[in-house]
């Protein structure tokens, strides 16, 4: 039998263990970025990923990832909150990137799978959008990339900014809508609120946290200037027209004066690199 040459014979050995980790699997760590095979679990996420250039790894997005247009041709896999395990797995993915709303159990079994999970902060301000750009773009070795989107990012924010100390303030009532059979109030601490804050506006239902179902009693002692939905959610109520015969709307001051209106939900609340258009496009309307 012919021997093997010691010197290729090492150069075998070295490539294998530089290959390996030390349990013997492929180290999901140092995947190239063009072999990246991606599902990302957060609509934020998505465009981010986009903004770095990398749409084409994506293989699976969450329901939430509405932008860019082009995403609506990639397979859906639920929402951040409640991810089907195996559909995700079927898409044969290699890297899974979310936020760490996703539930530990569901990121547990990605990770007995095998697979690298990446699990950012979502903070819902400027600073949180920041800083959600800087550590994907980091944790994926794309720092110019990242530092590129920032660029852009702070440019756009100094243009916005000084619309959160506007005087006077329009009182503005955010409604969540899922059809007549479900109404909800934006109260404190949801990134709608914060959102009209940012657009100069005043969120007029401050007396409670999060979400409560609407009243009509509520709704006309609250008495906004203007009532602002999702597009999604003033769709399922018939838009404005049939907005308009829900009890207690002509009886506000919005109502009266046909001051409803709607923005995309993920522009919206998203909190992501389009974050400056999204302030630029609320104090827009709450303001006309």
């Amino acid at each position: 039998m012919k021997r093997i040459n010691p010197l290729i014979f090492l150069g075998i050995i070295c490539f294998a263990i530089s290959s390996c980790n030390i349990s013997g699997k492929p180290d999901k760590g140092n995947i190239e970025v063009d072999s990246l095979r991606i599902v990302s679990l957060n609509g934020t996420v998505s465009e981010i990923l986009c903004d770095a250039g990398l749409e084409k790894q994506l293989v699976g997005v969450d329901v939430s990832s509405t932008f860019p247009i082009s995403l609506k041709d990639i397979p859906k896999v639920g929402h951040n909150k409640k991810i089907p395990i195996e559909a995700v797995l079927a898409l044969n993915p290699n890297l899974i990137i979310g936020t760490k709303e996703v539930p530990t159990e569901t990121v547990e079994q990605f990770r007995q799978a095998g697979m690298r999970v990446i699990l950012v902060d979502q903070e819902y301000s400027i600073n949180g959008s920041r800083n959600m750009i800087k550590s994907i773009t980091d944790s994926l070795k794309l720092k110019e990339k990242g530092d590129s989107i920032l660029k852009r990012f702070d440019q756009d924010i100094q243009l916005v900014q000084a619309f959160e100390v506007e005087n006077p303030k329009p009182k503005v009532l955010f409604i969540y809508a899922r059809g007549t059979g479900t109404m909800m109030v934006g109260g404190n601490n949801t990134q709608v609120a914060k959102m009209i804050q940012l657009a100069g506006g005043l969120n007029v239902a401050k007396d409670f946290e999060e979400y409560k179902p609407l009243t009509p009693e509520s709704l006309v002692n609250y008495n906004p200037d203007v009532i602002l939905l999702f597009s999604s959610g003033l769709s399922s109520l018939g838009d404005k027209n049939g907005f308009m015969e829900v009890q207690g709307v002509k009886q506000t001051r919005a109502g009266k004066e046909g001051k409803i209106i709607n923005m995309d939900g993920q522009l919206l609340s998203g909190f992501s690199p389009r974050l400056p258009n999204a302030i630029k496009e609320l104090h827009t309307k709450i303001h006309e």
